[in-house]
């Protein structure tokens, strides 16, 4: 079984794979974070989450899909109202709190998964001054998965001046994330992230010409954080490179190659293996162009 199949499973309303997949990740809680998160947003435009939580409503694993799905629900609607970052009036708090629910029965059904406290803490997000529990969501996550890969992510954007913190906050979660890391855990991989929240806040307040943003991707700490990613992450990948680490793959492409470490963005476009995300890409330019010509460009290295 293969999350492809899963995802094409779900467009027809077939969720009998989606369910095996996830039986099959259980404990595995990286993969099976990545692959609720996918399938909930193959999920989200028809009903097969709840033909399966009719069909199985003893099965923990269907309201913990439910709750993945109905947040990545909530992102959707937020997006058609025009409610792409906080404090905007358009988002529903009443919807919110039906979500909220949710989420609550599945971390109490399935107690031992961090999962439903991940569909939590991305919720919070949405909540125009923040959830008052997030940091307690952010805590039972780490109590159940301390390296959880997405709940940093999720963890970061909530941290962010576009959501409800300012650059210096994100950037001192990022780091601290980091240095704290085992050796081969993706997490340094935060520190760039960072720097495309930070991008993407100074491109919408002030445009492409702000003052210094010729400089935001080349200087020496966005060195320096790239070189700690490096040596405590990306040394210790191993060809191939499985589907979870994508994302970050493409984080740490983008940064290498608008920082000019050339040698080091060609090892990171061999493990990609021309698999391209679109983000961070789409921040800086037409994404598939940007790719296909780096990655072509670099080549030869």
């Amino acid at each position: 079984m293969t999350l492809s199949t899963a995802r094409q499973d779900l467009l027809i309303g077939r969720w009998q794979s989606t369910r095996d997949l996830l039986r099959d990740s259980y404990g595995a809680w990286g993969l099976r974070t990545f692959r609720a998160r996918v399938l909930a947003e193959t999920a989200c435009d028809g009903r097969a989450v709840e033909s399966w939580q009719s069909a199985e409503p003893d099965n923990p694993d269907a309201l913990v899909m439910r709750a993945e799905t109905e947040v990545a629900r909530a992102f959707a609607a937020a997006a058609a109202a025009g409610a792409g970052d906080p404090c905007e009036d358009s988002i529903d708090r009443t919807a919110l709190e039906r979500v909220r629910q949710v989420c609550w029965y599945a971390a109490e059904a399935a107690p031992a998964d961090p999962l439903p406290w991940i569909s939590l803490l991305t919720l919070a997000r949405l909540y125009g001054d923040g959830h008052p529990e997030v940091w307690r969501w952010w805590r039972e996550v780490l109590h159940r998965d301390p390296g959880n890969r997405e709940a940093h992510h999720q963890a970061l954007r909530h941290l962010s001046a576009r959501w409800h913190g300012s650059h210096g906050d994100m950037y001192n979660f990022a780091r601290d994330s980091a240095a704290t890391a085992p050796p081969g855990s993706p997490l340094p991989v935060l520190t760039q992230a960072a720097r495309v929240e930070h991008f993407r806040h100074i491109v919408r307040l002030q445009g492409q010409d702000a003052p210094g943003l010729t400089f935001h991707w080349n200087n020496d700490v966005a060195h320096h954080d790239l070189r700690f990613t490096l040596h405590q992450w990306l040394a210790h990948i191993r060809p191939p490179a499985h589907a979870p680490l994508v994302a970050d793959l493409n984080l740490l492409a983008h940064a290498l190659v608008l920082t000019t470490m050339y040698d080091e963005a060609a090892q990171v476009f061999r493990l990609l293996d021309n698999r391209a995300a679109m983000a961070p890409w789409l921040y800086t330019g037409d994404p598939t162009a940007q790719f296909v010509r780096w990655r072509d460009q670099l080549g030869g290295r």
